[in-house]
């Protein structure tokens, strides 16, 4: 037999929260002590959940600030990351791409003299095709105005029939991919008479 004279368990609430009420347990436990304390403990109880609920106020505030900020942090880590992936990505198109530049100016010797043909020309159109569908750019041809940033001069002359510095001959042509200059152009330039 138990102490409160029934057989079988017996049973704690121990949960801080009353389901009934929705107050503190320890609040509605001193409550329910004595009828008079009641009416002070209810009061003090409403003075505590003001003082509680401002408190609590500040601390969402402060945690929805905190989750705000990882969100900003990670959608800038995503960019990030994705920006670095695509960079790298794009280096790696570009080196392949240098390294095929070999063979394409020997496609362009053998067109040049006439040896491009049968199947070997079909092969070198297709190559062709295939590295300008991945974004390779060629550049370059005479009578272009003269820019160090993207041209190569091999060799300088002057020329009364130009007005500026300017491309007479492409040596051999220039490749650009993603914007960058893979390959300058080397070119023969001429120049005003001084």
């Amino acid at each position: 037999m138990s102490d409160n004279g029934t057989d079988g368990p017996i049973i704690r609430d121990k949960r801080r929260i009353d389901p009934e009420t929705g107050l503190v347990r320890e609040v509605v436990a001193a409550a329910a002590a004595s009828p008079t304390d009641a009416l002070v403990t209810e009061d003090a109880a409403a003075q505590l959940v003001d003082g509680d609920l401002a408190a609590l106020e500040a601390q969402l505030a402060e945690r929805t600030a905190d989750v705000q900020r990882i969100q900003a942090e990670y959608a800038n880590y995503r960019k990030r990351v994705d920006r670095d992936r695509e960079l790298v990505r794009d280096q790696a198109a570009a080196s392949v791409l240098a390294e095929l530049l070999t063979v394409l100016d020997d496609i362009d010797r053998a067109r040049d003299h006439d040896e491009l043909s049968g199947g070997f020309k079909s092969v070198a159109e297709t190559l062709e095709a295939t590295v300008e569908k991945l974004g390779l750019q060629r550049y370059g041809v005479a009578g272009e105005p003269f820019d160090p940033t993207v041209h190569e001069a091999l060799t300088h002359t002057e020329d009364a029939s130009v007005t500026e510095t300017t491309c007479v001959a492409v040596l051999q042509p220039g490749y650009k991919y993603a914007g960058r200059v893979v390959r300058p152009a080397r070119v023969a330039v001429a120049a005003p008479p001084s």
